[in-house]
């Protein structure tokens, strides 16, 4: 028997005006996305925003529908859109925000586990990790360098 030790990483900005501006940028469309979520059954609102190594920036929102669970997160909402629009291109960040129709989110909203194991897949198959920045609608913003932080234990196409 022996143990196994898992770290992870993760840097802290207090608010949007410590970001990077290109970061702050991205958080940006995040949140415009965020605003034009359909979410009239859980009233919670995410939006996301891609950062592909071509420059180009894809958006995301979260897209809700009576019928559980056909809806579609907004990091998968613009993860599958940049992966079928550009297919060679590689993900180099995303940013999401998140916010409640009922309560105010001031603590950082990760990716659900789908999210992450979508992610974890365009990480795989890119070999290169993807920054991740996370918040609520208000409040601090997470980094993650990898998704690997998220999800250490990453299921991927090695195992099939």
């Amino acid at each position: 028997m022996h143990k196994i030790t898992s770290t992870s990483e993760y840097t802290i900005y207090e608010s949007t005006a410590e970001l990077p501006n290109d970061v702050a940028m991205l958080m940006e469309k995040a949140v415009a996305a965020r605003k034009e979520a359909y979410a009239p059954y859980s009233k919670f609102r995410v939006g996301a925003a891609v950062l592909l190594d071509n420059g180009e920036i894809i958006q995301g929102s979260n897209q809700e529908n009576a019928a559980f669970p056909s809806g579609l997160c907004a990091e998968r909402v613009a993860v599958f859109y940049a992966g079928a629009k550009y297919p060679n291109a590689k993900i180099r960040q995303i940013a999401i925000s998140a916010a409640s129709d009922v309560n105010q989110t001031t603590a950082p909203i990760p990716p659900c586990g789908a999210c992450r194991q979508s992610l974890a897949e365009y990480e795989v198959r890119q070999e290169i990790g993807i920054e991740m920045y996370f918040m609520g609608e208000t409040g601090v913003i997470c980094k993650s360098d990898s998704l690997k932080n998220l999800l250490p234990f990453t299921f991927d196409k090695n195992f099939l």
